[in-house]
């Protein structure tokens, strides 16, 4: 089985903001991950990020948010995709 891209979207959020979400189903699990998904979903407020979560190999699913990096526990895509919206949200007010 090969990497299957399931989502690959920007979504402007203002004139001086947006979210991408990049999302791939993976054949095995990356290093520090127990899941199948290969995720990164990234706020950017003028050309900064500024809120990321993704699960980089070997550091296993973690967050970066306004220039903290702290692990995160992935539990389903739902309840990450509802994380970063809440935190999305606290940070565009």
């Amino acid at each position: 089985m090969k990497a299957e891209l399931i989502e690959r979207s920007r979504v402007v959020v203002s004139d001086t903001a947006f979210y991408e979400v990049v999302l791939w189903y993976l054949p095995a699990p990356v290093p520090g991950s127990n899941h199948r998904f290969k995720y990164r979903l990234a706020l950017i407020v003028n050309d900064t990020c500024v809120l990321r979560y993704d699960n980089e190999r070997g550091k296993g699913d973690h967050r970066h948010m306004l220039g903290r990096e702290e692990p995160i526990e992935f539990t389903s895509l739902s309840a990450l995709y509802d994380a970063f919206r809440a935190d999305m949200e606290r940070i565009l007010g």
